[in-house]
């Protein structure tokens, strides 16, 4: 096992937010770090931690890359400190808790001996792909498909799976469903594999790819559950392609977006037929639950790529 090396640099709660939302900042930054925020002080905005982990000695634009993303800290001394011979990824995770949502139970390998009876675990550790469960988006996901385990779901697609966890959770309370993971970035798709492994989950078809925009996709078409937990750009960017994957009367559920963003991606996919069914608001983020219309939508034009910039950076 080789050195491992840790940046820290203090950050805002606003600013750890959005790193955590975003699924591709490790890879963005030289070295290929791991990121992980932490509440220094509870109920303080201001009094945040960014850790950033590494496998080799961070070279000065990897520590150049890591100060941008956090400005609030602009002045501040950087923290380096060598960690040594150490599972880095390991100590990385020594701040996560397992959680408990409903029926599901996730935790990392540092607390696979505290797993409850009756519950399904999913063992996802912190990676290069978003959606530990820590997150607002992802949790209030997982918390409302548990609410709808009563529901008949035959078709489920995750739109932006990352990890894989909301695909897993789909395919256990609908075991009988098809399910299909999608990710426009690639490395998520292969820890998504890795994690169906792991928790001895099998038959999720995995895709690579922009939104819905791919053949696999659309030949399966249409859905009756689709999850999207991304960010208020895309998904904005994305209702009309999304909608038209959607069955009629279909289950939406989208995340990823701030409450302050709550009525521009509702707007948005009233637009396409939908309506609002539920939503489910957790700090500063909201997770909605949408209908489709009595009318499969069909897209008047071709889809316009403007927003999918904002991917990876809701911009």
């Amino acid at each position: 096992m080789s050195d491992s090396w840790k940046l820290t640099l203090p950050c805002t709660r606003a600013e750890a937010e959005a790193i955590d939302a975003s699924d591709d900042l490790g890879n963005a930054i030289p070295g290929d770090a791991v990121l992980m925020t932490t509440e220094e002080i509870e109920d303080d905005v201001e009094s945040w931690r960014l850790d950033a982990y590494f496998e080799h000695e961070p070279a000065a634009d990897t520590v150049a890359a890591v100060r941008a993303l956090v400005p609030s800290a602009t002045g501040a001394e950087i923290a380096v400190e060598r960690l040594g011979d150490a599972d880095w990824v390991t100590m990385s995770q020594a701040g996560l808790e397992p959680l408990s949502v409903g029926r599901f139970f996730v935790h990392t390998g540092a607390h696979a001996g505290a797993v409850p009876a009756d519950t399904r675990a999913f063992l996802i550790e912190a990676s290069r792909a978003f959606g530990t469960g820590h997150h607002e988006t992802t949790s209030g996901c997982l918390a409302m498909l548990d609410g709808m385990a009563d529901a008949d779901f035959a078709n489920v697609i995750d739109i932006g799976t990352g990890t894989g966890l909301l695909a897993f959770a789909a395919a256990h309370l609908w075991p009988e469903a098809a399910v299909m993971g999608t990710d426009i970035d690639p490395v998520s798709i292969d820890v998504t594999r890795e994690n169906a492994d792991l928790n001895g989950v099998s038959g999720i078809e995995l895709v690579v790819a922009d939104g819905t925009l791919d053949d696999a996709i659309v030949a399966t078409a249409p859905y009756d559950l689709v999850i999207a937990n991304i960010l208020a750009g895309p998904l904005v960017s994305m209702a009309p392609e999304i909608a038209s994957i959607a069955d009629a009367g279909a289950t939406i559920v989208l995340a990823g977006l701030l409450e302050t963003q709550r009525g521009g991606v509702v707007a948005a996919y009233e637009a396409c037929g939908c309506s609002l069914q539920a939503v489910d608001r957790r700090g500063d983020w909201s997770v909605l639950r949408l209908k489709a219309g009595a009318v499969r939508f069909v897209p008047s034009g071709p889809f316009d790529p403007k927003g999918r910039d904002g991917w990876a950076l809701d911009i």
